[in-house]
């Protein structure tokens, strides 16, 4: 049985990393990156730098969630713009 988690290898900061993620946020994180015009290291690095504790999946992970339901938010509310 497959894992549901994938395992990529990113470059945050200049640096190498490994972020185990659940395909569901790779591709939420390949949308907001191309929404935004940015790459995927630099939206992981935005994030790495905002986060104040915890590791870096649960922080893309929140970040994703927050996104998403700012957007649906935003959706119900005809009169507001989401955010990018």
């Amino acid at each position: 049985m497959k894992s549901p988690v994938v395992k990529r290898s990113i470059v945050v900061a200049g640096h190498k990393t490994s972020v185990s993620l659940e395909e569901a946020f790779w591709n939420g994180m390949k949308e907001i990156s191309g929404l935004r015009n940015m790459t995927l290291s630099e939206l992981v690095g935005e994030i790495d730098g905002a986060r104040q504790q915890g590791n870096l999946s649960s922080a893309i992970r929140l970040f994703v969630l927050d996104y998403f339901k700012s957007r649906a938010m935003a959706a119900m509310q005809p009169d507001k713009v989401p955010a990018q």
